[in-house]
């Protein structure tokens, strides 16, 4: 599947994709706050379910701490 690159916006309403960037950047909104890496598990579970693969299969590659993560996903 390869990378995948994401802007998420954590503490919104609830969890979802909300579009992509004109550069194809996904633009996901995450119910999760920020704090000691929830957003990221949040975001990794979402992305698990959204493309039907286990969450073992994803990674954050870079932007642990950024609202823009490099995520590479395993074949």
């Amino acid at each position: 599947m390869g990378d995948i690159r994401v802007k998420v916006i954590p503490k919104s309403s609830k969890t979802e994709l909300v579009g992509y960037l004109p550069d194809g950047t996904w633009k996901i909104k995450l119910a999760a706050a920020p704090e000691k890496g929830k957003a990221n598990r949040a975001l990794v579970e979402f992305l698990a379910e959204h493309l039907g693969v286990a969450k073992s299969r994803i990674h954050i590659m870079s932007g642990e701490t950024s609202q823009l993560k490099r995520i590479r996903v395993d074949e």
